[in-house]
């Protein structure tokens, strides 16, 4: 199946080819067929503001990750350079603030950023966290609701406290959690199974089965169910001082403490398709915006004011693209990468981008010296994306966007099939 992809597009690239695009649509139709999924590719030269080809580039697909893009573009045009941590009045001896959506505070093993954290714990005021900014649901439409207790579907909230989850490390002999907190909540029970660990879906509560290996050290990472309360205590635990509820606050010359680059966030989600990040950068977006978070704020915005030039209209409900609501074409996808490719420098851009061979979820595939693919991608079941920018044997430097839904072959079979095709267009171009 790699080798008819590959000569396809070996005949669509010879200068010389009898074959005409009509005949070469009907040819990837066939394909279609025989693969049983739905594909949709676009290849553009951005200097040349030229089509170079395409196939189903009009129909919607699921984009997966793919729709991080979108929220990269979004925090590019609302954020300004450092991402904003909370914001804060002073009041008599209160100081009352609230969360932005910032996912960074405290994320385990992430960022070094305490500049909010070192803003409370030395303040000599009395702590009052306000949660009345916070205008949507935990999860997202259209997540799966069974991924409750993977990090990847980690629930979002207006101030995310260790990216709203919590480790558990067995030993073999004792239970190690971090923050401490949640030790309350585990019960032990007896299995002859592998290791398990489950969290019940509406609290807290931790079954662990300890299963044979008890000899070895294992970990889980485990979403917690968030709450105002227990934000509010999770802040005391770490700041060691009292932090208290308010719910109703005339907020008057609010200011604002920043805690990191917006490079080092957009990073992480971008390479490493941090989903936690995407959904909560969205939040932050609408936070700046409107003072709410609320993710449609940011999107209504984005589309009327930034994404009505796109050739098709984006359906898009979420940040990370765990929904399968989302919908876009190719087209909407390399023309969003060419506003991408103009209000940001190169050398930045590439250097937040996955990068074939060196960083990121391509690290380890694509891999050439120097580098040509410079991009993001999206996989949920059944669907694989990978779009950005493909840099060619000739230092041409093009846009493209491939799409593929509804396989039912392995991914990294589709995976396999696109490096070809792409691997090709490198040496071509």
């Amino acid at each position: 199946m790699i080798t008819r992809y590959a000569f396809l597009l070996s005949g669509l690239l010879a200068a010389c080819s009898p074959v005409s695009k009509t005949a070469l649509n009907k040819k990837f139709r066939s394909l279609e067929e025989k693969l049983q999924d739905h594909t949709g590719f676009m290849l553009y030269d951005p200097e040349k503001k030229r089509e170079l080809y395409a196939f189903q580039a009009t129909q919607y697909f699921t984009p997966a990750s793919n729709t991080k893009i979108f929220t990269f573009y979004t925090s590019l045009t609302v954020l300004g350079d450092s991402i904003p941590a909370l914001r804060y009045i002073e009041k008599g001896d209160s100081l009352i603030f609230k969360g932005t959506g910032d996912p960074s505070f405290l994320y385990p093993d992430a960022f070094d950023s305490r500049r909010a954290f070192d803003f409370l714990q030395t303040s000599s005021k009395q702590l009052y966290l306000a949660e009345d900014n916070f205008f949507t649901s935990a999860l997202g439409p259209g997540w799966a609701w069974s991924d409750y207790h993977y990090t990847y579907s980690s629930e979002r909230s207006a101030f995310p406290v260790y990216g709203n989850f919590f480790s558990i490390k067995h030993t073999g002999k004792s239970l190690k959690i971090n923050p401490h907190l949640f030790a309350y909540g585990i019960t032990l029970a007896d299995s002859v199974e592998e290791s398990e660990l489950i969290r019940e879906i509406g609290s807290n509560k931790i079954i662990f089965n300890p299963g044979r290996k008890l000899n070895n050290t294992e970990q889980w990472d485990v979403p917690f169910k968030t709450s105002p309360s227990l934000t509010a205590e999770l802040l005391m635990d770490t700041l060691k001082k009292k932090v208290s509820i308010v719910n109703t606050v005339v907020w008057d010359s609010l200011k604002t403490i920043y805690s990191l680059p917006a490079d080092s966030l957009y990073k992480t989600m971008i390479q490493e398709s941090d989903n936690f990040i995407a959904e909560q950068l969205l939040l932050v977006c609408s936070a700046v915006l409107s003072d709410s978070l609320k993710p449609e704020i940011a999107i209504d915005f984005m589309e009327k004011n930034h994404l009505n030039d796109l050739p098709d209209k984006p359906i898009w409900v979420d940040g990370s693209g765990l929904s399968r609501y989302n919908l876009f074409t190719p087209r909407s996808m390399v023309k969003l990468w060419e506003k991408i490719y103009a209000q940001v420098p190169r050398d930045r851009l590439f250097s937040i981008l996955a990068i074939g061979g060196r960083a990121g979820t391509i690290r380890n595939s694509y891999k050439n010296d120097p580098p040509y693919i410079y991009g993001k991608t999206g996989t949920l079941s059944n669907n694989h994306s990978l779009s950005g920018y493909l840099v060619t044997k000739k230092g041409n430097t093009l846009i493209f966007s491939f799409m593929s839904n509804n396989h039912p072959a392995p991914a990294r079979e589709v995976r396999s099939e696109m490096e070809i095709i792409l691997k090709s267009i490198y040496e071509k171009y």
